[in-house]
């Protein structure tokens, strides 16, 4: 053979085919998560299926994938028991062929491709069956989730809540960081953003409810007392119902005072341009935490174990009392409330190395 043929057959090097990634989204937060860790995915093909769940399907549009919906939440929370063996089915008979799906906290995209023969890979922080027993709905959640071929949790996460249920240790793969670093670490403040809102001053405050038809969650709900205190002081709200009843708590208040917003909202924007984020359950506190912004916490029961941590360490203020909350927001310096977010790049390079790699290890 000649040079020039040896040379012509090394340019036409056949590049590998692009594996076939499915990726099921199910709650609001997953859009980002998944739009983050997707740019950095190499050779892959992707096919997205979204449930119908409060903002899920809008923001799966905003981002940009290009999806089919299958299934939906419930309010009522029998119903919602049946519908997720329900959308379960649905997937398993109806979801793409691929080489492996990607998912969080998704026990119905695991089960479904466990069902179909593929590989998944995981995403979870949720191991609140560590610190309250009796949620026997969130354990058998968790035997499930620990069905994936892989899953990938932070390090804080405590791993015994998947092996207890079945998982195999080197299964469990660890990062240094939060799964919302992924997608904060790329996101792009709108320097707009502030002329959609009815606060003359532009500081405000975000104010998400505490998830009450949750299994996890026993206890009343204390956003009509952070409403109040926050009313008094003149700090403006953006309030974020969660659309089961709590949307009453805002109706006495002007829109200047308290805000909720006409549709789905990006909350990252929220978290970016606001002086402080509050939240009842878990999600949106870390986003903010994550960009260095102040982040308050008044889940009614006893953290997750990277909200601990991230508590522990000063970057989530932790209380159940409106009062003290609003007195530590009050307290914050301008120094307290500008953004950062290149903790949150370098986890996202350290979790989208890990996604590649678990990706390759499938189709071998």
């Amino acid at each position: 053979m000649s040079g020039e043929s040896r040379h012509a057959s090394a340019e036409t090097t056949v590049r590998p085919t692009p594996a076939r990634v499915w990726i099921d989204l199910v709650s609001p937060s997953h859009p980002f998560l998944f739009d983050g860790l997707v740019g950095g995915l190499e050779n892959v093909s992707v096919t997205t299926t979204v449930r119908e769940k409060t903002e899920t399907v809008s923001l799966a549009r905003e981002v940009g994938f290009e999806h089919r919906v299958v299934g939906r939440d419930f309010d009522n929370a029998f119903v919602r028991k049946f519908g997720i063996p329900l959308r379960t089915m649905q997937l398993a008979v109806s979801a793409p062929e691929c080489d492996v799906s990607l998912s969080a906290r998704n026990a119905m995209c695991v089960l479904a491709s466990r069902a179909r023969g593929t590989p998944s890979i995981h995403f979870t922080d949720n191991d609140i069956t560590a610190h309250v027993d009796g949620l026997w709905i969130e354990e058998l959640y968790n035997r499930f989730e620990a069905a994936a071929t892989h899953n990938v949790v932070p390090r804080a996460f405590a791993a015994e809540e998947l092996t207890r249920w079945g998982a195999d240790p080197d299964s469990i793969h660890t990062y240094d960081g939060y799964k919302e670093d992924v997608y904060v670490a790329g996101f792009d403040p709108d320097p707009t953003f502030l002329d959609g809102l009815p606060f003359s001053s532009g500081e405000y405050i975000v104010v998400r409810p505490e998830a009450l038809t949750a299994a996890y969650v026993d206890a009343d709900s204390i956003v009509p007392d952070l409403l109040a205190e926050a009313s008094e002081r003149d700090i403006g709200v953006v309030y974020l119902p969660r659309g089961r009843g709590d949307e009453s708590y805002a109706r006495e208040y002007a829109d200047d005072a308290v805000y909720v917003p006409d549709g789905a909202v990006n909350g990252l924007q929220l978290a970016w341009h606001a002086r402080c984020v509050l939240t009842g359950s878990g999600t949106m506190s870390r986003e903010a935490a994550c960009m260095e912004k102040p982040a308050v916490s008044f889940f009614p029961n006893t953290l997750l174990s990277v909200d601990q941590e991230l508590v522990a360490d000063g970057r989530i203020f932790h209380s159940r009392d409106a009062e003290t909350i609003i007195e530590h927001i009050a307290g914050l310096d301008p120094s307290d409330v500008e953004p950062d977010r290149e903790r949150a790049r370098t986890v996202r390079d350290e979790v989208v190395e890990l996604t590649n790699e678990l990706i390759r290890s499938v189709r071998q």
